[in-house]
């Protein structure tokens, strides 16, 4: 079932989960162990999320470097279709413009297509390591609304190859990224808002946000939103802090803040234990707030750790 069916159709709200495949060489039994306590939720749908190949430099004996091109974590096409094997559940692959040519891209489609598979989120994707603007590679897209716009030709039976007649015409619910802090490359929130509404002209059909521990900051997104005309439905996404590292790296990694109250407490924890459970108790609240005022669902960013997520739920649904 398409995700914008099961959001119209859903009588209660419910609790979608993303997952980070496991590093290559890993055993499948490790991405199953780390699903199976998510089950008992009964998620209607879980996104896998995709990384691109990584270029590394290694020395060789001679003491001269070899540029190397290495791939982190197995397709989540694999990871997709071992997850529908496994458990009864919707997938959600993410695909992405970084990395890929559009040829390459749509092979992936069409692979997605023979799995059944009718659900994708299609992103930009993040910079190569080390660089701090997003390059497409030749015959790549530069912006995701691009990579919606080859998903939509797709839906309607447009492939790269105008020489193909009749074709048969794929059936992709396609998800976006929203930011309601803006994106870090968009110079203020109206024009990230305004790139958002040409995404959903474009074809997109539901809008996932990126994490933030500020609910006000989500309801002035979607107030915004939708008085810019943008009319899908706008799924909050939610990560707790857990470890003093978070404290730093969420902030530098996804360019949201962290709200002065929660800072307050998180600062005065001695120990990771003190910090997760700081903020298992302040995603609790904004669940319960997320709840209250409507939300329908609740899209929890688990880094493939439920232990924290589970307690979460139970409080807060």
């Amino acid at each position: 079932m398409k995700v914008i069916d099961i959001l119209s159709k859903s009588s209660k709200p419910f609790a979608s989960f993303e997952l980070v495949p496991p590093l290559k060489g890993s055993d499948k039994n490790k991405l199953y162990a780390s699903v199976e306590p998510l089950m008992e939720f009964n998620p209607p749908f879980l996104n896998i999320t995709t990384h691109r190949d990584e270029v590394v430099y290694r020395e060789n004996a001679d003491g001269n470097y070899k540029r190397v091109t290495i791939t982190k974590r197995p397709g989540s096409v694999a990871i997709a279709a071992a997850i529908m094997k496994r458990f009864k559940v919707e997938v959600v692959p993410h695909v992405i413009c970084g990395g890929a040519t559009r040829g390459e891209i749509e092979n992936t489609l069409l692979d997605l297509n023979f799995l059944d598979i009718q659900n994708v989120v299609a992103l930009r994707g993040d910079p190569v390591p080390g660089e701090k603007n997003f390059t497409p590679v030749a015959d790549g897209h530069s912006h995701s609304i691009d990579l919606v716009r080859q998903i939509e030709n797709m839906n309607r039976g447009i492939y790269l190859d105008d020489t193909i007649k009749d074709a048969v015409p794929t059936n992709f619910c396609v998800g976006v990224a929203g930011y309601p802090e803006k994106h870090y490359e968009a110079p203020n929130l109206d024009m990230d808002i305004a790139r958002l509404k040409e995404k959903v002209d474009a074809g997109a059909d539901y809008v996932v946000t990126q994490l933030f521990f500020d609910n006000k900051k989500y309801f002035d997104f979607v107030e915004k939103a939708t008085a810019a005309g943008i009319n899908v439905p706008i799924i909050p996404g939610i990560k707790p802090v857990s470890t003093k590292r978070h404290i730093e790296l969420l902030p530098k990694s996804f360019s949201i803040d962290i709200p002065n109250e929660l800072m307050k407490e998180l600062v005065k924890c001695k120990d990771n234990s003190a910090v997760y459970q700081v903020g298992l108790e302040w995603c609790v609240m904004q669940c319960k707030e997320l709840l209250a005022k409507g939300a329908k669902a609740i899209h929890f960013y688990t880094m493939s750790k439920s232990e924290n997520i589970i307690e979460i739920i139970k409080r807060s649904f």
